[in-house]
């Protein structure tokens, strides 16, 4: 007889990023170009022993008498979590969408081709946040070098860890809790990407690489107008949204999109002991522009509004609201979604995302031991977005090696490729 399933405790972040599934797929995906070839056994063994050694990487999500779980699964049930590709699918690097119910959490794919390898780590949303999956790979590649080095090499096993947010809501008051809701302004959907129908596609991705030549226009003109790289970014990203729609109600009213924020980042030191975690949350930036606006015209109002959001309480409010619906159990969940998803149905109105992931750093991941023995050279490091469906849009940008990928993910057929390209032609457009 089979002994009952160790469960841990799935907090509110992870529960809404589950539930995210009903307006994309929340599988992402970190792309890792090679010069050569891997060891195939190195690379199976390590997905297994890294699994292996976190408590929630090696569950599935689950819900138990109303309550949500990471449940453990057993091992017969990993099979799968590494898969060699056939030959000639490395032009398809968008892999099927990762089962958060079934586990384990993550899916690593390589894909042989005659210029080298390419591997891909697919994790789900519900498990991690973009920071988690990159944290993920890093583990992955460390697991990899380790068992190449010494075949009885086993990554150190993590216990439980705080998945919640806890320990950002033990930094603030009742007051200072208080606070922050009433200066969060509620989410407004105003616009969003243009579509041919509602419904489901066929999964593409779209993307444009700029040279580092290009990033260091951007960082000089950031520099001459007091603003971040980012809010280079959001501006050109807003200036490109309202083109592609030309839509003439929008000039000179208020647009709204979401951008995110990486709670690590303003808490540092916070969750060093807990990794693979969802710890990133979602702010509303407003803008209008007129007629033939430009950059230089807007850019201002950027930096005031993303300094204004960074001198606050950024993201206190979010934890709150989510877990104000907690409170109320998965009905309340549930209902959430539904309301929101009909808001989106009736009123045909969903704010685009925007989400800088900031620079990849080749060091977290090499060296890379081929099969051979010799060091494989880290061509690239990319990651495609979670897949939208009407009326969801997202755009992410990265930045390897001083090279700024800007990319997207969506179904075909609701969404046109060649707008979906032409936004992206915008965007560089609008860039220095």
């Amino acid at each position: 007889m089979r002994p009952s399933p160790i469960r841990h405790p799935a907090p509110a972040f992870d529960v809404f990023n589950v539930y995210f599934e009903r307006i994309y797929d929340p599988t992402m995906h970190v792309v890792f170009t090679l010069d050569g070839e891997v060891d195939v056994g190195a690379m199976r063994e390590a997905t297994k022993r890294l699994i292996e050694s976190d408590p929630y990487l090696r569950s599935k999500y689950a819900e138990v008498d109303g309550r949500p779980v990471w449940e453990e699964i057993p091992e017969e049930l990993w099979e799968g979590a590494f898969v060699l590709a056939p030959a000639g699918e490395a032009e398809n690097l968008l892999p099927p969408p990762l089962d958060v119910r079934s586990g384990p959490q993550v899916r690593v794919s390589l894909y042989r081709r005659r210029e080298g390898d390419i591997v891909t780590v697919n994790c789900h949303h519900g498990f991690c946040d973009a920071t988690g999956a990159l944290t993920l790979a890093r583990d992955l590649f460390a697991a990899y070098r380790g068992i190449v080095d010494d075949p009885d090499f086993r990554p150190v096993p993590r216990a439980p860890y705080d998945r919640s947010t806890d320990r950002v809501l033990a930094l603030h008051s009742e007051e200072e809790r208080q606070q922050a809701l009433a200066e969060e302004e509620p989410f407004v959907d105003r616009w969003r990407f243009p579509i041919k129908r509602t419904g489901r596609g066929t999964p593409r991705a779209a993307s444009r690489t700029l040279s580092p030549g290009r990033l260091g226009r951007i960082k000089a003109f950031g520099r001459e107008h007091g603003a971040t790289v980012n809010d280079v970014l959001i501006g050109a990203f807003f200036l490109a949204f309202q083109k592609i729609r030309n839509d003439p109600s929008d000039r000179e009213e208020p647009r709204s999109f979401l951008t995110s924020a990486d709670l690590r980042r303003r808490y540092p030191g916070l969750y060093e002991d807990c990794p693979l975690t969802n710890l990133s949350i979602a702010y509303e930036v407003t803008l209008f522009a007129g007629e033939g606006a430009q950059l230089e015209d807007i850019i201002a109002r950027v930096t005031a509004i993303t300094a204004r959001k960074k001198a606050g309480s950024l993201g206190l409010a979010a934890i709150l609201f989510y877990e104000e619906i907690m409170t109320g159990g998965m009905p309340a969940v549930r209902a959430f979604f539904d309301d929101m998803i009909e808001r989106y149905r009736t009123s045909g109105m969903k704010n685009p995302v925007f989400s800088n992931l900031g620079v990849f750093d080749p060091g977290d991941y090499l060296p890379v031991p081929g099969k051979d023995g010799t060091e494989l050279g880290l061509l690239d490091v990319r990651y495609l977005p979670c897949v939208c469906w009407p009326y969801g849009f997202l755009v992410i940008v990265s930045t390897f090696r001083d090279c700024l990928t800007i990319a997207t993910a969506y179904e075909e057929g609701p969404y046109s490729t060649a707008v979906v390209e032409r936004f992206l032609e915008y965007v560089d457009g609008y860039l220095p």
